[in-house]
């Protein structure tokens, strides 16, 4: 068995490629893979201005053991804001921990297809017009709260359809980031807030979300608010993204991870993961409170520099009470 390396050392961005060095701040070095994403719904919004943040997979060095740090909807530090995930990111025989933060833009996390808008380039879940965070309904689960700037725009996955959760080495995935997303990199960014943190507090503390224990499936996959571990608006997963391999080499190159995985396009409900299915819906805004009509082409809104820019909804508030536990 190989010795686990965990280091807390920012300066272990020297042993990165320019890009990432310029990208990132780094904080942490394991030799053990993260495991698969694991399949879970998302659970509906708390209200407007609220952001998804997806789940991920983070190392403990005192339990030597990755644990899962449940997805939540997080309240923006400010209008304009969205978040850029964390990721892993393999190089030089380690997995690096990428951090998250909040910016204007979504910049590159590493091609990882963490779903719910991150398909794994950007982010399709909405965008910010006039201070108003308007909702792409077609990935996200805003049916239980009565929001009216909201839209339905067609998002296909182009990518293979898996599970990994890291960047590069054998069986990762090998995104690079674009020009755009480099410029972002040095654009103004905001940290993870306090309430994320509290998130992963909980998670590292609490002993079923860790890897070795609900082996890829944890028992809390997801959150409607940050800190909320029980009770309503708590998701378990559906299932497990792949095998965990507790003391995989740090080369990691495991048939799992290599074999060929099919692409789809089937469409998907908005919650879903999309990296399961492709999403294909309508893309123009509706004028009423009515069912939606899928599959059926519709001319694209107006956009501003980064997304389309519909007008809101002008509709009867809407009532849905049904549960997406």
């Amino acid at each position: 068995m190989k010795k686990i390396r965990s280091h807390f050392l920012v300066f272990f961005a020297l042993l990165l490629p320019a890009w990432s060095m310029a990208q990132f701040s780094l904080n942490v070095s394991v030799n053990v893979a993260p495991p698969e994403l694991p399949v879970y719904d998302q659970p509906p919004i708390p209200g407007d201005g609220y952001v998804w943040t997806p789940g991920f997979w983070a190392w403990s060095g005192d339990d030597q053991d990755y644990y899962w740090v449940p997805g939540t909807w997080i309240s923006a530090p400010q209008p304009g804001f969205l978040w850029t995930p964390g990721y892993w990111g393999f190089n030089n025989g380690a997995y690096l921990w990428n951090g998250g933060y909040w910016g204007t833009v979504v910049g590159f996390y590493g091609g990882v297809n963490y779903g719910y808008g991150y398909g794994g380039n950007g982010y399709e879940g909405g965008y910010w017009r006039d201070n108003h965070l308007y909702y792409n309904r077609s990935v996200t689960n805003i049916n239980n709260v009565h929001i009216t700037n909201v839209y339905n725009k067609t998002v296909i996955n182009n990518v293979t359809v898996n599970h990994v959760s890291y960047n590069g080495g054998g069986g990762g995935i090998q995104a690079r980031p674009s020009e755009a997303q480099m410029a972002a990199a040095h654009e103004h960014h905001i940290d993870a807030t306090s309430e994320q943190r509290q998130q992963v507090t909980l998670a590292r503390s609490n002993p079923s979300l860790r890897a070795s224990q609900n082996h890829g499936r944890p028992p809390i996959a997801a959150t409607s608010r940050p800190g909320s571990f029980s009770g309503a608006g708590v998701v378990g997963a559906r299932q497990a993204g792949g095998p965990v391999h507790q003391n995989e080499a740090a080369h990691n190159t495991p048939a799992q991870r290599n074999a060929p995985v099919e692409r789809r396009s089937a469409p998907v409900q908005h919650n879903e993961m999309p990296e399961q299915r492709a999403v294909q819906r309508n893309d123009a805004p509706r004028t009423e409170a009515a069912p939606r009509v899928e599959n059926q082409p519709r001319p694209a809104p107006p956009q501003p520099a980064q997304h389309p820019a519909p007008h809101p909804e002008q509709h009867a508030p809407e009532h849905d009470d049904h549960d997406h536990h």
